[in-house]
């Protein structure tokens, strides 16, 4: 399986810590995960660009890391 690494080149390992770097419309949903937004405990997936989690509003995110820094 690929490495999976955020928008900074860090690696993802699975159970991390990482902030959205950029305001996000939910799709799907009205919802807008603002900029800072902490996602903990992500599951990596099959796709090096993508890793599921979750936030205290929106369960089972699926993100591009090209969003994303480890925290």
């Amino acid at each position: 399986m690929s490495e999976t690494r955020d928008s900074n080149g860090t690696l993802l390992s699975e159970g991390d810590n990482v902030t959205v770097i950029k305001d996000l419309k939910v799709k799907g949903s009205s919802t807008v995960l603002k900029r800072g937004t902490m996602i903990r405990g992500i599951h990596l997936t099959d796709d090096p660009d993508e890793i599921e989690g979750r936030t205290d509003k929106v369960k089972g995110l699926v993100l591009k890391t090209c969003f994303l820094k480890k925290a």
